[in-house]
């Protein structure tokens, strides 16, 4: 799975990178996290970085329900996910992910990176709901009218795949890494034609190393997250 990433490249660098303007200032991040508000591209808008929620939940849904990952495989079976993959596709950016691998003393964490820390895009799937709408006032005995207020999320997943060979000594899923070049039809292509898109990116220039425990914390969103330690 991916449950956590880094995005520490300089602002002006993902810019250049992605050639998409940030709809609000670039934080370098060091622990992305679940349920965060995390810059993604969609196919919708594809000269601009949005910051939508980590965690889908469908249109369809009468509630939140925060779908961080979702298997490539069975994408397009999936209710929660089928008619985002055909639609409503984005990039999601980042420079490194973090897996936690059982060494038999406990889970330690390592974080996966190209060896030139370069940025790159996950595979991501996007949605927009409407929360129900609630009631709003102050109630029988206050002053002022009643009404009703509802207010509209928009969220995002990323896809996984099996591990390549060097991922596969971390976890049994992988995030989806797309080529470069490739970004593009991922964003815009024929839903038919993406199928390659979702095997494991090759293991060639990745590269991992172990990591602080302190990433175990999503409160915790600091520079020494990324630095190397020694097991």
């Amino acid at each position: 799975m991916c449950g956590r990433y880094t995005l520490h490249t300089a602002p002006e660098g993902l810019r250049e990178r992605f050639d998409a303007a940030p709809d609000r200032p670039l934080e370098r991040r060091y622990n992305c996290a679940p349920s965060q508000a995390l810059p993604v591209i969609t196919g919708d808008d594809p000269d601009r970085m949005q910051f939508f929620k980590w965690g889908l939940t469908p249109a369809w849904a009468d509630k939140e329900q925060g779908h961080i990952n979702a298997r490539s495989e069975t994408v397009r079976q999936k209710r929660s996910f089928a008619d985002a993959y055909e639609s409503r596709r984005c990039l999601v950016p980042a420079d490194g992910f973090y897996e936690w691998a059982d060494r038999g003393d406990g889970k330690r964490p390592y974080r996966v990176a190209f060896e030139d820390d370069r940025p790159f895009a996950m595979a991501g799937l996007w949605e927009r709901w409407d929360e129900p709408t609630r009631q709003t006032g102050l109630g029988e005995f206050g002053s002022g009218e009643a009404g009703e207020e509802s207010s509209t999320l928009e969220t995002f997943t990323i896809l996984t795949t099996e591990p390549n060979s060097l991922i596969s000594a971390l976890h049994h899923r992988m995030a989806v890494v797309l080529p470069p070049e490739r970004e593009t039809d991922w964003l815009h292509g024929d839903p038919d034609a993406l199928v390659d898109l979702l095997e494991p990116y090759p293991d060639d220039d990745l590269d991992y190393y172990p990591v602080s425990e302190r990433v175990n914390d999503p409160a915790t969103d600091e520079p020494s997250l990324v630095e190397p330690v020694s097991t």
